[in-house]
Protein backbone atom coordinates (compact mmCIF):
# COMPACT_ATOMS: atom_id res chain seq x y z
CA UNK A 1 0.00 0.00 0.00
CA UNK A 2 1.36 3.39 -0.98
CA UNK A 3 2.49 5.51 1.95
CA UNK A 4 0.43 8.65 2.48
CA UNK A 5 2.57 11.76 2.63
CA UNK A 6 1.67 14.82 4.62
CA UNK A 7 2.60 18.09 2.87
CA UNK A 8 2.98 19.86 6.23
CA UNK A 9 6.54 19.97 7.62
CA UNK A 10 7.54 17.64 10.44
CA UNK A 11 9.04 18.81 13.74
CA UNK A 12 12.43 17.48 12.66
CA UNK A 13 12.31 19.55 9.47
CA UNK A 14 11.38 22.68 11.40
CA UNK A 15 14.29 22.22 13.81
CA UNK A 16 16.71 21.58 10.94
CA UNK A 17 15.61 24.66 8.97
CA UNK A 18 14.73 27.21 11.63
CA UNK A 19 15.45 30.26 9.47
CA UNK A 20 13.19 29.13 6.63
CA UNK A 21 10.29 28.25 8.88
CA UNK A 22 10.69 31.48 10.84
CA UNK A 23 10.12 33.38 7.59
CA UNK A 24 7.18 31.13 6.77
CA UNK A 25 5.63 31.67 10.21
CA UNK A 26 5.98 35.47 10.11
CA UNK A 27 4.56 35.73 6.58
CA UNK A 28 1.70 33.37 7.35
CA UNK A 29 0.85 35.31 10.52
CA UNK A 30 0.87 38.56 8.56
CA UNK A 31 -1.45 37.12 5.90
CA UNK A 32 -3.89 35.84 8.54
CA UNK A 33 -3.91 39.25 10.23
CA UNK A 34 -4.53 40.95 6.88
CA UNK A 35 -7.33 38.52 6.09
CA UNK A 36 -9.08 39.24 9.38
CA UNK A 37 -8.80 42.99 8.78
CA UNK A 38 -10.16 42.71 5.23
CA UNK A 39 -13.04 40.51 6.38
CA UNK A 40 -13.92 43.08 9.08
CA UNK A 41 -13.98 45.79 6.37
CA UNK A 42 -16.09 43.57 4.07
CA UNK A 43 -13.38 43.48 1.39
CA UNK A 44 -14.15 39.93 0.36
CA UNK A 45 -12.08 40.06 -2.82
CA UNK A 46 -9.01 40.77 -0.67
CA UNK A 47 -10.06 37.97 1.68
CA UNK A 48 -9.95 35.63 -1.30
CA UNK A 49 -6.45 36.87 -2.15
CA UNK A 50 -5.34 36.12 1.41
CA UNK A 51 -6.77 32.60 1.23
CA UNK A 52 -5.05 32.12 -2.14
CA UNK A 53 -1.76 33.31 -0.63
CA UNK A 54 -2.02 30.81 2.23
CA UNK A 55 -2.64 28.02 -0.29
CA UNK A 56 0.31 29.11 -2.44
CA UNK A 57 2.53 29.07 0.66
CA UNK A 58 2.00 25.29 0.72
CA UNK A 59 3.27 24.81 -2.84
CA UNK A 60 6.99 24.46 -1.92
CA UNK A 61 6.17 21.84 0.70
CA UNK A 62 3.89 20.05 -1.77
CA UNK A 63 6.70 19.93 -4.34
CA UNK A 64 9.14 18.47 -1.84
CA UNK A 65 6.79 15.89 -0.31
CA UNK A 66 4.71 14.76 -3.29
CA UNK A 67 7.13 15.21 -6.20
CA UNK A 68 10.24 14.05 -4.31
CA UNK A 69 12.13 17.22 -5.26
CA UNK A 70 14.45 19.03 -2.89
CA UNK A 71 14.21 22.83 -2.85
CA UNK A 72 17.20 24.82 -1.56
CA UNK A 73 16.31 26.98 1.45
CA UNK A 74 17.26 30.17 -0.39
CA UNK A 75 14.95 29.34 -3.29
CA UNK A 76 12.07 28.42 -0.97
CA UNK A 77 12.38 31.62 1.07
CA UNK A 78 12.44 33.74 -2.09
CA UNK A 79 9.36 31.90 -3.38
CA UNK A 80 7.47 32.72 -0.17
CA UNK A 81 8.57 36.36 -0.28
CA UNK A 82 7.62 36.55 -3.96
CA UNK A 83 4.09 35.28 -3.28
CA UNK A 84 3.68 37.68 -0.35
CA UNK A 85 5.04 40.62 -2.33
CA UNK A 86 2.77 39.93 -5.30
CA UNK A 87 -0.51 39.22 -3.53
CA UNK A 88 -0.42 41.01 -0.18
CA UNK A 89 1.88 43.95 -0.84
CA UNK A 90 1.18 44.32 -4.54
CA UNK A 91 -2.58 43.80 -4.68
CA UNK A 92 -3.97 44.49 -1.20
CA UNK A 93 -1.44 47.14 -0.09
CA UNK A 94 -1.47 48.53 -3.65
CA UNK A 95 2.30 48.60 -4.08
CA UNK A 96 1.73 48.21 -7.82
CA UNK A 97 0.24 51.71 -7.82
CA UNK A 98 2.46 53.24 -5.12
CA UNK A 99 5.79 52.13 -6.61
CA UNK A 100 6.27 52.28 -10.38
CA UNK A 101 8.93 49.57 -10.47
CA UNK A 102 7.32 47.08 -8.07
CA UNK A 103 5.83 45.03 -10.91
CA UNK A 104 9.12 45.18 -12.85
CA UNK A 105 11.04 43.90 -9.83
CA UNK A 106 8.72 40.92 -9.41
CA UNK A 107 8.80 40.03 -13.11
CA UNK A 108 12.61 40.22 -13.12
CA UNK A 109 12.75 37.89 -10.12
CA UNK A 110 10.23 35.60 -11.77
CA UNK A 111 12.41 35.35 -14.87
CA UNK A 112 15.44 34.51 -12.73
CA UNK A 113 13.67 31.82 -10.69
CA UNK A 114 11.92 30.22 -13.67
CA UNK A 115 15.27 29.96 -15.43
CA UNK A 116 16.63 28.13 -12.37
CA UNK A 117 13.69 25.74 -12.46
CA UNK A 118 14.14 25.16 -16.19
CA UNK A 119 17.83 24.50 -15.56
CA UNK A 120 16.99 21.89 -12.95
CA UNK A 121 14.50 20.08 -15.19
CA UNK A 122 17.37 18.88 -17.39
CA UNK A 123 19.01 17.23 -14.41
CA UNK A 124 15.76 15.85 -12.98
CA UNK A 125 14.78 14.29 -16.33
CA UNK A 126 18.24 12.83 -16.86
CA UNK A 127 18.30 11.24 -13.41
CA UNK A 128 15.04 9.46 -14.17
CA UNK A 129 15.29 5.93 -15.56
CA UNK A 130 12.72 6.84 -18.25
CA UNK A 131 14.88 9.55 -19.85
CA UNK A 132 18.48 10.01 -20.83
CA UNK A 133 19.80 13.15 -22.50
CA UNK A 134 23.23 14.54 -23.27
CA UNK A 135 23.41 18.31 -23.73
CA UNK A 136 26.22 20.80 -24.11
CA UNK A 137 26.43 23.52 -21.43
CA UNK A 138 25.34 26.23 -23.87
CA UNK A 139 22.26 24.22 -24.84
CA UNK A 140 21.33 23.69 -21.18
CA UNK A 141 21.53 27.46 -20.70
CA UNK A 142 19.35 27.98 -23.78
CA UNK A 143 16.72 25.55 -22.48
CA UNK A 144 16.77 27.33 -19.13
CA UNK A 145 16.32 30.72 -20.81
CA UNK A 146 13.55 29.55 -23.16
CA UNK A 147 11.66 27.85 -20.33
CA UNK A 148 11.65 31.07 -18.32
CA UNK A 149 10.53 33.18 -21.27
CA UNK A 150 7.74 30.71 -22.06
CA UNK A 151 6.42 31.01 -18.51
CA UNK A 152 6.54 34.79 -18.85
CA UNK A 153 4.58 34.73 -22.11
CA UNK A 154 1.98 32.34 -20.69
CA UNK A 155 1.49 34.69 -17.74
CA UNK A 156 0.86 37.61 -20.09
CA UNK A 157 -1.69 35.45 -21.92
CA UNK A 158 -3.37 34.84 -18.56
CA UNK A 159 -3.43 38.57 -17.76
CA UNK A 160 -4.97 39.33 -21.17
CA UNK A 161 -7.59 36.60 -20.67
CA UNK A 162 -8.57 37.94 -17.23
CA UNK A 163 -8.76 41.52 -18.54
CA UNK A 164 -10.84 40.52 -21.57
CA UNK A 165 -13.24 38.11 -19.87
CA UNK A 166 -13.51 39.52 -16.35
CA UNK A 167 -12.44 43.20 -16.73
CA UNK A 168 -9.66 42.74 -14.15
CA UNK A 169 -7.14 45.27 -15.55
CA UNK A 170 -4.18 43.02 -14.74
CA UNK A 171 -2.34 44.61 -17.67
CA UNK A 172 -2.03 48.03 -16.11
CA UNK A 173 -2.72 50.91 -18.51
CA UNK A 174 -0.33 53.82 -19.00
CA UNK A 175 -0.78 57.35 -20.28
CA UNK A 176 1.00 58.19 -23.53
CA UNK A 177 1.68 61.63 -24.96
CA UNK A 178 1.91 60.78 -28.67
CA UNK A 179 0.99 58.12 -31.22
CA UNK A 180 2.99 56.91 -34.23
CA UNK A 181 0.86 55.06 -36.76
CA UNK A 182 0.49 54.57 -40.51
CA UNK A 183 -3.26 54.95 -40.01
CA UNK A 184 -2.70 58.64 -39.27
CA UNK A 185 -0.84 59.26 -42.53
CA UNK A 186 -3.03 61.66 -44.55
CA UNK A 187 -1.66 60.24 -47.82
CA UNK A 188 -2.65 56.68 -46.92
CA UNK A 189 0.85 55.28 -47.50
CA UNK A 190 2.82 52.86 -45.33
CA UNK A 191 4.79 55.56 -43.49
CA UNK A 192 4.08 56.17 -39.80
CA UNK A 193 3.14 59.65 -38.70
CA UNK A 194 3.70 60.87 -35.13
CA UNK A 195 0.85 62.90 -33.69
CA UNK A 196 1.10 64.53 -30.24
CA UNK A 197 -1.87 63.99 -27.92
CA UNK A 198 -2.89 67.33 -26.48
CA UNK A 199 -6.44 66.54 -25.39
CA UNK A 200 -8.69 63.47 -25.07
CA UNK A 201 -12.48 63.48 -24.79
CA UNK A 202 -14.36 60.22 -24.15
CA UNK A 203 -18.15 60.22 -24.22
CA UNK A 204 -18.12 63.99 -23.82
CA UNK A 205 -15.84 63.81 -20.76
CA UNK A 206 -12.26 65.18 -20.93
CA UNK A 207 -9.53 62.75 -19.83
CA UNK A 208 -6.07 63.59 -18.56
CA UNK A 209 -4.52 61.62 -21.43
CA UNK A 210 -4.71 58.64 -23.77
CA UNK A 211 -4.20 55.17 -22.33
CA UNK A 212 -2.36 52.38 -24.14
CA UNK A 213 -4.65 49.51 -22.97
CA UNK A 214 -1.80 47.63 -21.27
CA UNK A 215 0.58 47.38 -24.25
CA UNK A 216 3.57 49.03 -22.57
CA UNK A 217 2.97 47.09 -19.36
CA UNK A 218 3.04 43.79 -21.25
CA UNK A 219 6.23 44.60 -23.16
CA UNK A 220 7.91 45.94 -20.03
CA UNK A 221 7.04 42.74 -18.14
CA UNK A 222 8.48 40.57 -20.90
CA UNK A 223 11.64 42.66 -21.12
CA UNK A 224 12.46 42.46 -17.40
CA UNK A 225 11.58 38.74 -17.47
CA UNK A 226 14.13 38.49 -20.29
CA UNK A 227 16.76 40.15 -18.10
CA UNK A 228 16.14 37.82 -15.17
CA UNK A 229 16.18 34.74 -17.40
CA UNK A 230 19.36 35.85 -19.15
CA UNK A 231 21.19 36.49 -15.88
CA UNK A 232 20.52 33.03 -14.47
CA UNK A 233 21.20 31.33 -17.79
CA UNK A 234 24.67 32.87 -17.82
CA UNK A 235 25.18 31.93 -14.15
CA UNK A 236 24.06 28.37 -14.91
CA UNK A 237 26.36 28.16 -17.93
CA UNK A 238 29.45 28.98 -15.85
CA UNK A 239 28.17 26.69 -13.10
CA UNK A 240 28.18 23.72 -15.48
CA UNK A 241 31.55 24.63 -16.97
CA UNK A 242 32.94 24.75 -13.43
CA UNK A 243 31.76 21.16 -12.86
CA UNK A 244 29.16 22.32 -10.34
CA UNK A 245 31.73 23.81 -7.96
CA UNK A 246 29.97 27.15 -7.56
CA UNK A 247 27.82 27.81 -4.51
CA UNK A 248 25.64 30.68 -5.77
CA UNK A 249 23.71 28.72 -8.41
CA UNK A 250 23.07 25.80 -6.04
CA UNK A 251 20.98 28.08 -3.85
CA UNK A 252 18.36 28.37 -6.61
CA UNK A 253 18.37 24.97 -8.35
CA UNK A 254 15.86 22.30 -7.24
CA UNK A 255 17.24 18.78 -7.29
CA UNK A 256 15.81 15.28 -7.33
CA UNK A 257 15.99 13.59 -3.94
CA UNK A 258 18.15 10.48 -3.81
CA UNK A 259 16.19 7.29 -4.20
CA UNK A 260 16.64 3.86 -5.64
CA UNK A 261 15.11 4.68 -9.02
CA UNK A 262 17.37 7.60 -9.88
CA UNK A 263 20.58 7.22 -11.80
CA UNK A 264 23.77 8.61 -10.40
CA UNK A 265 24.86 11.87 -12.01
CA UNK A 266 27.85 11.82 -14.35
CA UNK A 267 30.47 14.30 -15.35
CA UNK A 268 30.73 15.74 -18.82
CA UNK A 269 32.35 13.63 -21.50
CA UNK A 270 35.43 15.80 -21.91
CA UNK A 271 34.11 17.38 -25.12
CA UNK A 272 31.93 19.89 -23.34
CA UNK A 273 28.79 17.77 -23.41
CA UNK A 274 26.90 17.38 -20.16
CA UNK A 275 25.58 13.94 -19.26
CA UNK A 276 23.34 14.90 -16.37
CA UNK A 277 24.07 18.41 -15.14
CA UNK A 278 26.27 18.45 -12.04
CA UNK A 279 23.58 20.00 -9.88
CA UNK A 280 22.58 16.84 -8.06
CA UNK A 281 25.92 15.62 -6.87
CA UNK A 282 25.27 16.99 -3.41
CA UNK A 283 21.58 16.72 -2.72
CA UNK A 284 21.70 19.13 0.18
CA UNK A 285 19.80 22.35 0.75
CA UNK A 286 21.81 25.57 0.81
CA UNK A 287 20.67 27.96 3.46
Amino acid sequence: MKEKRNILPSKEEVRANKGKFAVYFVLRLSVIGTMIAQAYNHNYNDVFLCVLTLVLFLVPSFIEKRLNISLPNTLEIIMLLFIYSAEILGEIRQYYLMYDRWDDMLHTLNGFLCAAIGFSLIDILNRSEKFHITLSPIFVAMVSFCFSMTIGVLWEFFEYFMDTCFSMDMQKDRLISSISSVMLNPQGINVPVTVPIESVVINGEPWIGYIDIGLKDTMSDLFVNFIGALVFSVVGLFYIKGRGKGTFAKRFIPTLKNNGSARSPKRDDGAGNVDSCPVSENNQNSS
